[in-house]
């Protein structure tokens, strides 16, 4: 390019910088996005992080669409499976094109996990997706994408509604008061700090997985078991991993995972023994699902601590089921003396294995901004990168 010629590029971009934006809009590939102001440069990021979040969610749909009707076609069995797991690899793949922690978080949990177990099962006629007669499309979709379980039985359904709703403004309290905490962050010992983050975790998923199946019952009418059974009531491992803490996915294990490994064990050890191998591969599987929900936030490579913690916790509930076998009901723990055990044991353990990866990738300082970004929207109507932002909380 001459230097009258590269002139004439210069004086021409600053006379029409419209023109300019409308080019780089347009064309990606004939226009670096390096050539624009830092500023502008992360509005595209959030406006393409935005496409991106509507593109993917699109696709699902269509895709959940699609599963759904290969069931008129394809029995259940290999061939309904061959059909359905091209969709199991486009799930994996989907999250990838989310960066945004709030965005990316929870579309990875719906999707790349619940979603695909759901399917899968579905491929051989279980799980809640296969019922007969076959489930309409609108039942199918939310029921496919969302940590949602139909409630089986109706009894005190209104007592539960209101407890549930209850639990909510509490959680949200609570979790006021939990950030407004950090704002001393540097004057409080780190082990506290990692306790305060066990407690944020529980109170986001609670009050994010509520929310949801809230959002769903009054939409659909339809009574859904909560998300949660008060985990910190609990009375031991084996009362706070199978029937407290996030049940949406202690059930989606147990049909998955925990139930078919039961089955075939049952055939090849005692029968009373069959339990124990089905628990070590369902906290395997739930560690290996962790490490993957973790590259998605963090976009870091796994270091596979997650996954020593469920493992852990997976020999622990072990050693717990055996020696209540063993024991046959003669000797019985207090509850006020199992439960803090049991609850101290996965605090320790998660302030050892759980944390450090999970923090890594500062998820915090990325999910405060963003959230600050939006909302900046709602308040102004105008779009502001996360980077532009710093959290006065972190």
């Amino acid at each position: 390019m001459s230097k009258h010629k590269f002139k004439f590029q210069i004086s021409f971009f600053n006379l029409t910088p419209n023109i300019f934006f409308k080019l780089q809009f347009l064309c990606p590939n004939l226009l670096k996005s390096s050539h624009l102001p830092k500023r502008r440069r992360n509005r595209r990021e959030m406006e393409g992080q935005i496409h991106n979040f509507i593109v993917v969610w699109a696709i699902v749909l269509t895709s959940l669409c699609y599963s759904h009707t290969i069931a008129k076609f394809f029995p259940k069995g290999k061939s309904r499976f061959l059909a359905i797991i091209p969709i199991v690899c486009l799930f994996f793949i989907l999250p990838l094109y989310l960066t945004y922690i709030n965005l990316g978080s929870t579309t990875s949990f719906f999707i790349a996990w619940l979603a695909n177990f759901k399917l899968l099962l579905f491929a051989f006629g279980k799980g809640p997706l296969s019922s007969t007669p076959p489930l309409p499309l609108s039942t199918f979709i939310p029921l496919a994408c969302l940590p949602i379980k139909f409630q089986t039985s109706s009894t005190k359904t209104t007592q539960k509604s209101t407890k549930s709703t209850l639990n909510l403004v509490t959680k949200f309290a609570l979790l006021a008061i939990l950030i407004k905490v950090y704002n001393y962050k540097d004057h409080l010992n780190p082990k506290i700090i990692l306790f305060f983050y066990c407690l944020h975790i529980y109170f986001v998923l609670e009050i994010m997985l509520t929310t949801v199946s809230t959002m769903v019952r009054v939409v659909s009418r339809v009574e859904l078991e909560p998300p949660f059974d008060e985990p910190y009531k609990t009375s031991s491992l084996q009362d706070f991993w199978g029937r407290r803490w996030n049940l949406m996915v202690t059930n989606i294990l147990r049909l998955t995972v925990y139930d078919p490994v039961r089955s075939i064990m049952s055939d090849r050890i005692p029968r009373k023994w069959a339990p124990l191998p089905a628990v070590l591969a369902t906290f395997f599987v739930s560690g290996l699902m962790h490490e993957l929900i973790f590259y998605y936030i963090s976009r870091m490579n796994p270091s596979w601590e997650v996954t020593c913690f469920f493992i852990i916790h997976g020999v622990a509930l072990t050693l717990e089921i055996v020696i209540k076998k063993l024991l046959n009901g003669k000797f019985l723990v207090p509850r006020i003396i199992s439960g803090p055990l049991a609850l101290g044991f996965i605090i320790l353990t998660s302030f050892w294995l759980f944390f450090p990866p999970l923090l890594r990738g500062k998820p915090d300082v990325k999910g405060c901004t963003e959230s600050l970004a939006f909302l900046e929207f709602i308040r102004y109507g105008k779009l502001v990168s996360p980077s532009n932002i710093t959290c006065p909380l972190l």
